[in-house]
């Protein structure tokens, strides 16, 4: 079943359980995608209907983020191959790039949006820009152990 149609008390179980995945990506990408919900949230009471589709848009893309990293993941283990290891990286990385379009959107948002939603902008803002760093840091994380698995 995909993360999207998950209750939030199953998926944070899901993450909890011991098994590979769903494990920090795919939590990444839920709490973007709600940094992106408080983005359309705020953009919405602001009347700004194009910011609201396009934080809407983000949003879907990072729950299916969330989904595209458990299974890069769960390839990885089954198969240990270059390819698998290449989707470990590839979709870390695009994880990033998309909570970085929320944290642009949020951040214009928090200074242009309706004043009485700030505290939602801010939120989204802080949110994002957390899954930016995490997300570019399991990117590193799994290049550094290609570039071992490559000079080993």
């Amino acid at each position: 079943m995909p993360y999207a149609r998950q209750s939030i008390a199953e998926f944070a179980a899901a993450v909890a359980d011991r098994t590979p995945a769903p494990a920090s990506g795919s939590a990444l990408a839920v709490a973007a995608a709600l940094a992106a919900a408080l983005a359309e949230l705020t953009a919405r009471f602001s009347g700004d209907e194009p910011a609201a589709a396009e934080a809407e848009r983000l949003r879907d893309r990072l729950l299916e983020l969330a989904d595209e990293d458990a299974a890069a993941y769960a390839e990885f283990m089954r198969t240990k191959s270059a390819e698998a290891r290449s989707r470990t990286i590839e979709v870390p990385l695009e994880l990033a790039r998309t909570a970085a379009a929320v944290a642009r959107l949020a951040d214009r948002l928090e200074r242009e949006g309706n004043p009485r939603l700030v505290g939602d902008a801010a939120s989204s803002s802080a949110l994002a820009h957390a899954a930016v760093r995490a997300a570019a840091r399991l990117a590193q994380i799994n290049l550094d152990e290609r570039a071992r698995e490559l000079l080993a």
